[in-house]
This record gives structure tokens, C-alpha cells and sequence, in this order.
């Protein structure tokens, strides 16, 4: 099994090509959680050929405390099956009931015949379902 700190350093370069695609400047992460900019730049260095810097268990911190990156990018430094997930402080009913129908919606799409899989769930809609149950697990 490969080291945990070169696993972590790749999952770092695939969140800095996340941010890319989004357009989620490292500028703005800097500002937003107030790690200077050359250090935000050595995690997610935008050379595939440069190893990023480890990041600390603070860093990791004060990125999901300022919510300088969003947690589904945080959550791929986690091992597989594992996600950062925002505990709500109350329970809104009517937003859980609305999660729960929306999830409801995309699965009955998903088992119709003109759908991607058909029958059957396909690999972007079982992602779309999946970071539905995610939300709705935060509810």
C-alpha cells in the first residue's frame, strides 16, 4: 500500500484541478480562510510534476471552518466511502422534506426507460444520488 502522505498529496492535485474546472481561485481561498497565499499555492500547486506540501491537521481546519473550499473538495483528501459532512444546529422538517422528495424525483428519472442506464442507475446518476443522500444526511 502506497504511503498516506503521497495519497493525500495526490488527492491535493486533484482538488487544485476541481478548483480549476470550478474556478476557484487560490487567491480567494487565501483571503477567505486567511492562509497566507504561497502556502495555499505549495498544497495545490498547479504543476502535475511539483509534490504539494503536506497539509496540516490546522490547515484542514481552517479551510472547512471558513469555508474556503467546498466540503465535497475537502472531502476528497478522506479515504474512499468517507465524506465532510456540515451537522445542521436544528432540523428544518420542511428542508428534509424537501431533500427527501427531490431525492425521490432524480431516483424514479433514473429508472426510466430513457434514461442514461436505462432501468438501471448509471454512473453520473448514481454520483447525483449519491451527494443527494449525502444532504440529506446533513439534514
Amino acid at each position: 500500500m502506497r504511503d498516506a502522505n503521497m495519497i493525500v498529496r495526490d488527492r491535493q492535485l486533484v482538488i487544485r484541478r476541481e478548483m480549476d474546472r470550478r474556478d476557484i481561485s487560490l487567491k480567494a481561498v487565501s483571503l477567505d480562510s486567511g492562509i497566507p497565499y504561497a502556502t495555499i499555492v505549495s498544497y495545490f500547486p498547479g504543476e502535475r510534476d511539483r509534490a504539494p506540501a503536506t497539509m496540516s491537521g490546522a490547515v484542514i481546519y481552517t479551510l472547512l471552518a471558513t469555508a474556503a473550499l467546498p466540503v465535497d473538495l475537502m472531502s476528497l483528501l478522506l479515504p474512499n466511502g468517507f465524506q465532510v459532512v456540515k451537522v445542521p444546529e436544528g432540523i428544518d422538517h420542511d428542508e428534509v422534506e424537501g431533500l427527501c422528495r427531490d431525492y425521490l424525483a432524480t431516483k424514479g428519472k433514473a429508472h426510466c426507460l430513457t434514461s442514461p442506464g436505462g432501468r438501471e442507475i448509471s454512473a453520473c446518476e448514481q454520483s447525483e444520488l449519491d451527494a443527494k443522500v449525502v444532504r440529506l444526511r446533513a439534514a
